[in-house]
């Protein structure tokens, strides 16, 4: 690694801490409730794993809405924390509750970071799906109307999966594993995109690639270059000034996505910076939530279930 690639990675992680000790300022409220379930996503151990601790085994975090106001949606939530660790609370359970207030089903997903590299992160995010999925009917959610969403680096996990699905092992002799990874719809926020150089960030290529990635990969997990006609439909949004995630991510997923026609919404801030989850102390981001939603009503996801 050179002396300025050394540098720039040095920078991002400073950058990071700070965000990632203001996340840890923010504490669940006394009245949100804890999560119904807490899930392994692989019982019996993950695949690739290092090890047996909490970092090699990734869950799902199970949070319902009231019976009275559920819709039947579903959504998988991917915090960000660009690959070395995860927002948690931020962009985790307080998503989850906001989501829940919505008639949502929600569910965080801990997916595996730093040490762990492609494709265990995308594994996770899979898995995910399909275990939400084979639960559909125990959480009251509709297998057809089951999204992600994903904050920063937990976007180009989001993104990831949304591009680089599958309809399932039919073979397969766990029946999870039977199962569709795609998801119906995505919803990006600043999300990581590319890992192309001119664009990416560079701490989640480091984190997620290495230091010297092929071409090959690269180009994989550039999802602006990954989009079909058949990417789920997607809500994105993103702010101009963001100094950690630049913009054009967004831009270049949007511009595929309306290239092949896939239904899709771009709204981008004037300013606003990184990291803001769901703007509690910004109303003019904070819109972001109420656009999202009349988004997703629009698209049918959320029509309520009889």
């Amino acid at each position: 690694m050179t002396i300025v690639r050394i540098l720039i990675v040095c920078a991002w992680m400073l950058a990071y801490c700070v965000l990632a000790a203001r996340a840890q300022q923010t504490t669940r409220p006394a009245t949100q409730a804890a999560p119904t379930a807490t899930l392994k996503l692989w019982p019996d151990g993950a695949p690739l794993a290092k090890g047996t601790r909490d970092a090699d085994t990734p869950t799902l975090a199970v949070y319902l809405p009231d019976p009275a106001t559920t819709n039947g949606c579903g959504i998988v939530v991917c915090p960000g924390g660009g690959y070395s660790h995860l927002s948690m609370i931020r962009e985790g359970s307080d998503v989850a509750h906001w989501l829940n207030s919505h008639g949502i089903a929600a569910f965080v997903l801990k997916y595996r970071i730093n040490p762990y590299r492609q494709p265990v992160p995308m594994l996770d995010g899979q898995r995910a799906m399909r275990l939400a999925r084979s639960r559909a009917a125990d959480w009251n959610v509709d297998p057809n109307r089951l999204g992600m969403v994903g904050f920063s680096a937990g976007g180009h996990v989001t993104s990831t999966v949304g591009t680089h699905f599958d309809s399932g092992n039919p073979a397969a002799p766990d029946p999870i594993d039977r199962l569709s990874c795609r998801p119906d719809f995505l919803v990006l926020l600043y999300p990581v995109i590319s890992m192309k150089t001119e664009i990416v960030h560079a701490g989640s290529r480091h984190f997620l690639l290495g230091d010297t990635p092929s071409d090959d990969l690269v180009l994989s997990l550039s999802n602006e270059t990954q989009v079909t006609a058949q990417t789920p439909p997607a809500f994105l949004a993103a702010s101009k000034t963001d100094p950690t995630v630049k913009i054009i991510n967004s831009e270049l997923f949007y511009q595929a996505l309306q290239k092949v026609g896939v239904p899709s919404q771009l709204v981008e801030f004037d300013t606003g910076g990184h990291g803001w989850g769901l703007a509690p102390s910004n109303p003019v981001l904070a819109v972001w939530k109420d656009k999202c939603v009349a988004w997703l009503n629009e698209r049918g996801f959320l029509s309520r279930t009889k």
